[in-house]
């Protein structure tokens, strides 16, 4: 008998432990499914410009009660990255690419959010102006963190790859280096490229890439009281120069009328003590040493488009490319 309660306890208890190990996941599954479905939709109208192809794409993304939803999309071209952009307070978002020629499969996938599931539009197949003028398209991937939109908190930095594709780099008549630079970047944010320039040649078969560090800025640390900093306080050695000058400056003001000398000497004398403060609380330094240094803001949270921009000549015009990715701050 005692082994059959001893058996009934040890079921009770491996059954209370599995339905506590599936309470999280059953946690998510609800959360999951209190999330709603999205729609989104990608439309692609493309213009030749300066013998290549850009495409505006417009992007809405959809909740299944109407209303619009937030974050970020991602565009990619059979199947491989090509850019980011952030939606807008109406679930909507624009991007201009830069597409070399051919024919492309664009896709918008929108990652979703805390309260919208993530879905994916139509493809839109588009096709780019065939040249043999040398081009090259920009594309850029997540490294750290590993996934897009790069998520950051202030005073973290970020890194991304930048691929440079070239297009009929065959008819190049000389070696063409692309310039890579970003915009759109928060304020108290940077970003650096290594290297800042690729070189693409007549024999490059493989596509070159650059690294590209996003930083960002955390809010500077509280500073040494100024009651704690050296020299704060009142200076008798100052004071017992200011307080006797300011009185025989107010003097000679007084008694220089009608006395074109004494008029000179009060205006040397107002030199001498302007001179004299630029030395205490009117000096740069002063204010430093007794205030201490401004405190430096953090970058603002917020998301980001960010543009990765690429600049060239192939030694008939000036090229320039971009695509885009975004930036969220925590």
């Amino acid at each position: 008998m005692r082994g059959i309660v001893c058996r009934g306890l040890r079921l009770e208890l491996v059954a209370g432990l599995g339905i506590a190990l599936a309470m999280p996941a059953l946690a998510v599954a609800a959360e999951s499914s209190q999330a709603l479905a999205t729609q989104t939709t990608l439309t692609a109208e493309t213009r030749d410009q300066g013998g290549h192809t850009k495409a505006n794409l417009v992007v809405n993304v959809t909740g299944q009660d109407g209303s619009p939803a937030t974050g970020a999309v991602a565009i990619s071209d059979h199947g491989k990255p090509l850019a980011g952009v952030a939606l807008d307070a109406d679930g909507q978002a624009k991007v201009a690419l830069d597409l070399v020629g051919g024919d492309h499969l664009l896709r918008a996938v929108y990652a979703g959010d805390s309260s919208h599931q993530t879905s994916t539009s139509q493809p839109a197949a588009v096709h780019a102006l065939d040249t043999t003028t040398p081009d090259f398209q920009v594309s850029v991937a997540p490294v750290a963190p590993s996934t897009l939109p790069l998520t950051l908190t202030p005073g973290s930095a970020g890194t991304i790859t930048i691929t440079v594709t070239p297009s009929n780099n065959g008819s190049l008549s000389a070696p063409m280096f692309v310039t890579l630079s970003c915009s759109g970047l928060p304020d108290q944010a940077s970003c650096a490229a290594t290297p800042e320039n690729v070189e693409i040649l007549t024999t490059t078969t493989t596509a070159p890439t650059s690294t590209m560090v996003i930083q960002t800025q955390a809010a500077s640390s509280a500073s040494v009281s100024p009651a704690n900093r050296p020299g704060k306080g009142s200076n008798p050695i100052a004071w017992a120069f200011l307080l006797p000058g300011a009185l025989g400056l107010g003097g000679l003001a007084w008694g220089s009328r009608g006395r074109p000398w004494l008029n000179r000497l009060s205006l040397v004398a107002l030199v001498g003590l302007v001179t004299l403060l630029g030395t205490t609380a009117c000096n740069p330094r002063y204010n430093y040493e007794h205030h201490g240094p401004p405190t430096n803001p953090a970058t603002p949270a917020g998301t980001y488009t960010v543009t990765v921009t690429g600049q060239s000549s192939n030694g008939i015009s000036a090229l320039t490319n971009s695509t885009t990715f975004v930036l969220t701050v925590k």
